[in-house]
């Protein structure tokens, strides 16, 4: 395990915690419907799109 790795192994565990600790409903509006869910849901799925588009980018690099 490299510095680096362990830093965003650790960073992964706490933007998990934070997301968890935020199970609130909340309203969010997709161009144009409005859906309420858990916030959580809502970290969650921007954090994956987020992840994808990273590594989309460090693999067209390559």
């Amino acid at each position: 395990m490299t510095p680096g790795r362990l830093t965003v192994a650790a960073l992964g565990v706490l933007g998990l915690i934070f997301i968890f600790e935020n199970t609130r409903h909340t309203k969010i509006r997709l161009l144009i419907p409005e859906v309420t869910l858990p916030l959580w849901v809502a970290l969650l799925s921007t954090a994956v799109i987020g992840a994808v588009c990273g590594a989309y980018f460090v693999k067209r690099r390559q």
